[in-house]
């Protein structure tokens, strides 16, 4: 009984230093930000930094004030985050189906594994015009760019994961007559969660790579879109603000895939 209580004891002061520490990283996280934006701003004040070129935390704040009362800001992100959640969840779709395919079929895995490869290496940004002939200037466009930057990836991340189950299980399933299909469901698919989530995370920041690019070539509205009209016109604190937003907004989509990835994990393994 005493020893239950000890190892209790224990568990409890282990509970409360992980608790200390996660509040210590964020404070520590938090206090490096201040100290960033603190010094830019003096830097600006003071001489050190050209107001115009690096703008001033200030400015921005003032910026970022006048969008939000006109509505400009929500307009641009709501752009932006439709086109994102498109193209993320169609390259995670496709991305995952044609990896299953690819697994059950090893055959035609083989003959399409260096066209892979080959449609990886393409820099995506110069099939953007191709796109736009395609699929005219306009979201389709922008969309097919997020997919082209993407799908491609995801489809390697998920099928190499589901090589690298573990061959034993496998033939044990095979043996007692499972057919591929089942194996697939029983042992491949929960094997390979990992990497599925770690798609999920490298597609969601691919999705927004190729949705900016796609504004900065074709949109008349999104973050991109503000980022390249800033640009043209010298309005460069526009351009920090749209990047300080576009920054957020990425880190908003982390935390939402962090919560889908403890979803995941506790209900499916």
């Amino acid at each position: 009984m005493n020893e239950t209580a000890v190892k209790s004891a224990g568990l409890i002061a282990y509970e409360r230093a992980m608790r200390r520490r996660a509040v210590l990283k964020t404070a520590a996280q938090i206090l490096l930000l201040a100290l960033l934006i603190a010094l830019w701003e003096v830097g600006v004040q003071k001489g050190w930094l050209n107001g115009f070129i690096f703008s001033s935390p200030s400015k921005i704040w003032l910026q970022l004030a006048k969008m939000i009362r006109s509505g400009e800001l929500f307009y641009h992100l709501w752009v932006t985050t439709y086109e994102t959640v498109i193209g993320f969840s169609l390259g995670t779709l496709i991305g995952v189906v044609v990896a299953v395919v690819l697994w059950l079929f090893p055959f035609v895995s083989k003959v399409l594994d260096p066209y892979l490869i080959v449609l990886n290496s393409i820099p995506k940004v110069a099939l953007g015009p191709i796109f736009i002939v395609w699929m005219g200037s306009g979201t389709n466009a922008i969309i097919t760019m997020a997919l082209a930057i993407s799908v491609i990836v995801t489809i390697m991340m998920v099928h190499t994961g589901f090589k690298e189950t573990d061959p034993d299980k496998i033939k044990l399933l095979q043996s007692f007559g499972a057919t591929r299909v089942q194996v697939l469901k029983k042992v491949v698919l929960p094997s390979a969660l990992p990497s599925i989530i770690g798609a999920l995370k490298v597609n969601v920041g691919l999705s927004l790579v190729g949705i900016i690019t796609g504004e900065f070539l074709v949109s008349q509205a999104g973050l991109g879109f503000l980022i390249v009209y800033g640009g043209q016109v010298f309005q460069l604190t526009l351009v920090m603000t749209s990047i300080i937003v576009l920054m957020v907004f990425a880190a908003l989509l982390n935390v939402l895939v962090n919560l889908l990835e403890k979803f995941l994990f506790k209900n499916l393994r």
